[in-house]
């Protein structure tokens, strides 16, 4: 089959955008995998299939696909940018706040004057069981009451919480030496996850600034990661190292990250303001 799609970046982290808000799309694991191919398919981190929603007050549903792996995941957010600038674009609403569903929250998405994006990435999930994450038998190292957990496979403690998929967030002198290719791997696949996790790594400039470097699950470091950098805030500020509105330095662009959850209360949401841009269009064959 002949499939028109959309080549979308948000501070680097690339996807592929489909519009299904016409007829139903279902796309198999292989041919998820050759759209996600940098060599054989278009290339892309992760793959967004649009779709409508059948909820009362929400505009649209999306679903998010690993472009290395085929499989489904739960969120991502600088996809969630590219997501709202793609409907706005195409004609798909007139709106320039949008409402949308993935599998497991519903989004809030702002399209800004100066062409970024500003999304309620909902509140962080700090309850282990809902990670998921095993602490049993661990010894934390607490540090302004927020604990630090030891992953001594993986030589390194991390913060561990959900954006809506799991983060372990650990804290690095200088995120360009960082080992983020040898220890990222042993950090997403440690068997106390049971879903995997995307591993961060965060170098703290300033209360209001820090550098960061993701391995994520299932697709390897990327140029930048949305969720990645809202955990890696929250962590921050619950360590008491950060403020509440923070510029994230990815190597693929920065980000802006706010959460009054010191000051407001651990539900606060997590806001995200950043860039979303429409790369090229073209049709492939699968």
């Amino acid at each position: 089959m002949k499939l028109s799609f959309t080549k979308m970046q948000g501070a680097g982290n690339d996807f592929v955008v489909i519009d299904a808000t016409r007829e139903p799309l279902q796309l198999s694991a292989a041919q998820i995998r050759v759209l996600g191919d940098r060599r054989f398919g278009v290339g892309c981190d992760q793959i967004l299939v649009i779709e409508r929603s059948s909820n009362p007050g929400v505009d649209f549903r999306y679903r998010i696909f690993n472009g290395s792996s085929g499989a489904e995941v739960e969120h991502c957010g600088n996809g969630s940018r590219c997501f709202v600038r793609y409907v706005v674009d195409k004609g798909l609403t007139d709106k320039t706040t949008v409402r949308v569903e993935t599998v497991n929250a519903v989004l809030e998405l702002q399209l800004r004057e100066d062409g970024r994006v500003t999304v309620d990435m909902g509140a962080p999930v700090f309850d282990l069981s809902r990670v998921p994450f095993d602490a049993q038998g661990l010894s934390p190292h607490e540090r302004n009451g927020f604990a630090l957990w030891p992953l001594t496979e993986a030589d390194c403690e991390v913060a561990v919480l959900s954006m809506g998929n799991p983060h372990a967030v650990q804290l690095v002198d200088d995120v360009e030496s960082a080992p983020v290719l040898t220890r990222g791997p042993l950090v997403e696949a440690h068997p106390r996850f049971a879903r995997k996790v995307n591993a961060g790594f965060m170098q703290i400039i300033s209360r209001s600034e820090v550098k960061l470097r993701v391995f994520e699950r299932d697709a390897g470091e990327t140029l930048a990661c949305g969720t990645g950098a809202c955990a890696a805030v929250v962590a921050g500020i619950r360590l008491g190292l950060l403020d509440e509105a923070v510029e994230v330095h990815a190597r693929g662009g920065d980000l802006r990250i706010e959460w009054a959850g010191q000051s407001a209360g651990l539900h606060a949401p997590v806001r995200m303001t950043g860039p979303a841009q429409t790369v090229f269009e073209g049709e492939i064959s699968l």
